[in-house]
């Protein structure tokens, strides 16, 4: 279960994963990751960058597709994913599962805490 906690309330979605995307604040280049839900763990399993620009170089080992470059992240599983909503980008973030895609974090200063579990924590 992927667990979205935001503004004292908790969506739950039952999915196994899930894709995260936002704009660059100053390149405003489109980046994506395609994440895993474990039963304790978000776990990245692919990351999609547009093109380069400022803090955006691809690493090493990155191959270039029709949509940008693609690279696997050395990130071990995660208990949590922060995403903290600076005001500096269009719309914030899109978290799109099993065809279905939510804006989050879309005003400066929203907090959104994801997580796995067996079933979500009460806000």
């Amino acid at each position: 279960m992927l667990c979205i906690a935001s503004a004292g309330a908790v969506t739950a979605l039952a999915v196994s994963s899930f894709t995260l995307s936002w704009s660059h604040s100053v390149e405003h280049t489109r980046w994506q990751e395609s994440w895993r839900v474990g039963d304790d763990r978000l776990e990245i399993v692919e990351a999609m960058v547009e093109g380069p620009g400022a803090g955006m170089e691809a690493p090493e080992g990155a191959i270039w597709s029709e949509d940008g470059w693609r690279y696997t992240p050395t990130v071990p599983p995660l208990r949590e994913v922060r995403l903290a909503a600076s005001g500096m980008t269009d719309g914030g973030w899109t978290l799109c599962a099993d065809d279905t895609c939510q804006v989050l974090g879309a005003e400066a200063g929203t907090e959104i805490v994801l997580t796995a579990a067996a079933t979500c924590p009460e806000p």
